[in-house]
């Protein structure tokens, strides 16, 4: 197959999760099958397939609300880069998202970010990346009047109502999905009122767990909520945190944690409340919001 050989874009459906998936091993990225199988069934994927029938590129959509939609997934086998394609699969995330009426949201890679303030993105805050193997002496006692404690399904509806004036996001299922693939993960804070103070999820991921997201009231709640999901879990943990979160930072060094690498979170327009971390402690992800 040349490489410049055209290739049509059709959709890609959740049943081709495991079809997929290697182009993100091939990008060293830490998802699953179960990662893409969510995101195919929850989101609107769209790819090239080459004349033997694999999948050569990728891309995703996945809408958080009405008013929001997260671009993601935007791979190309190696023999297939430098020609464009994924450049075509972006700027059709794009287009889809502004048919819906809504606002595309990424994060951005130092490679990336050149490409997407061309296309008319915009900065919102600065992510680091952070890798720990394990943690060694983190515990980490909450607030005076606060309890972390494990997840329970009745907690479920309370997780949305709380997150979304905190994140901006509309993201129930997501929610809901990692609070049941993972429960073990899966800790909340509350107040002695009964009223959640915070919350954080996780899932396995291809090589590491991926913490996140963390959402609190404040920092010290969000530090007590990570130290307890990293004492329950073996790791390695993968942790995308705001660099404004100065003590999660801290904290994560204390534990031998590094930080190859950052994204930076923008925006194809105004998203009301996104450009705030300062009750995200912790993303999702990438591939998530």
């Amino acid at each position: 197959m040349a490489p410049t050989e055209v290739l049509a874009v059709s959709a890609i459906d959740p049943e081709q999760a495991e079809a997929v998936w290697p182009l993100s091993i091939e990008a060293g990225w830490n998802q699953n099958v179960a990662d893409w199988r969510f995101m195919l069934a929850a989101g609107r994927g769209f790819g090239c397939r080459g004349a033997d029938g694999k999948w050569q590129a990728s891309s995703l959509v996945l809408p958080l609300g009405q008013k929001l939609a997260w671009i993601s997934m935007v791979l190309v086998t190696k023999e297939r880069r430098r020609f464009g394609l994924g450049s075509s699969l972006l700027k059709r995330c794009i287009a889809e998202v502004r048919d819906a009426d809504a606002v595309a949201g990424l994060d951005a890679t130092e490679a990336g970010r050149p490409i997407y303030l061309k296309l008319g993105f915009h900065d919102l805050y600065a992510i680091s990346r952070w890798h720990l193997d394990r943690v060694t002496d983190g515990a980490v006692a909450a607030p005076a009047g606060i309890v972390v404690r494990p997840f329970v399904l009745a907690d479920l509806p309370k997780l949305a109502t709380y997150d979304r004036p905190l994140s901006g996001m509309e993201r129930p299922t997501i929610l809901a999905h990692l609070a049941v693939r993972q429960p073990g993960l899966a800790f909340v804070a509350e107040m002695a009122s009964g009223r959640l103070a915070g919350f954080a999820l996780g899932r396995e991921g291809r090589f590491a767990t991926s913490l996140g997201p963390v959402v609190a009231d404040s920092e010290a709640i969000a530090l007590a909520l990570i130290a307890r999901v990293t004492a329950s879990a073996p790791g390695p943990f993968i942790l995308d945190v705001p660099e404004a979160h100065r003590g999660i930072r801290a904290w994560l060094e204390s534990q031998g944690a590094v930080s190859p690498r950052g994204y930076v979170r923008m925006t194809l327009g105004e998203a009301k409340r996104l450009d705030d971390p300062s009750h995200v402690f912790a993303l999702a992800g990438p591939e998530l919001g």
